[in-house]
């Protein structure tokens, strides 16, 4: 039997590739100006972007580490941790953006502004953006266990992973940071893998 912590192919592909498009950015590819680093606006899509997906990747990483604390199912505990370790090291990718550009990690816009729908996600019990659970939903997920709380936290990061599909494909719409339309790109092929992987595990959990 495989380790617990043992990491996927493709997640380790991801943070290969998230960590060689960090060192890119630290190192100043692809911008201009004296350090030839590609500095945008507080409120342009890119800084938009890294604050919003930094919020909902650490959801995801919530959730994830809740469920394997819930269930003792190997493959359910090795997905979440995928999903945990790359969420987390992209978070640190754009937050570290944030740094670098000198950026406030905060805004005063409402989520998603920098998509067009400032004001149109309610926020409701916590959930700020397309796809987060409710302050209410993680409570109920805190108090399953077994394959009732499996077949939640797949339900829960289905819709979560759509919603951040939604965002990652406005920012490789809107974005004009090279590496970080990339790093958005790779989001939308990997979770939607993830998408399909967890509706084959939740059908062959009757759900």
């Amino acid at each position: 039997m495989k380790q617990i912590g043992w990491i996927s192919g493709a997640a380790a592909a991801v943070l290969v590739a998230a960590g060689a498009i960090t060192y890119a950015v630290a190192d100043g590819v692809g911008g201009g100006g004296d350090s030839g680093v590609v500095v945008p606006a507080a409120d342009s899509a890119d800084a938009g972007f890294a604050r919003d997906m930094a919020v909902h990747h650490q959801q995801a990483v919530e959730m994830s580490y809740i469920v394997r604390d819930r269930t003792k199912n190997v493959e359910v505990r090795r997905l979440a941790y995928d999903i945990a370790q790359t969420q987390a090291n992209q978070r640190g990718m754009l937050l570290g953006w944030l740094d670098l550009w000198e950026l406030p990690k905060v805004s005063s816009d409402g989520p998603m502004a920098w998509m067009g729908m400032d004001g149109m996600v309610s926020g409701e019990d916590g959930a700020l953006m397309p796809g987060m659970a409710t302050n209410t939903e993680l409570e109920k997920l805190n108090t399953l266990s077994g394959e009732r709380a499996e077949v939640f936290y797949l339900q829960l990061m289905t819709s979560h992973h759509e919603g951040g599909i939604h965002m990652a494909e406005g920012c490789v719409e809107k974005c004009e940071v090279g590496v970080e339309r990339r790093l958005a790109t790779g989001m939308v092929e990997a979770q939607q893998s993830e998408i399909d992987l967890m509706a084959g595990m939740l059908e062959a959990r009757g759900a």
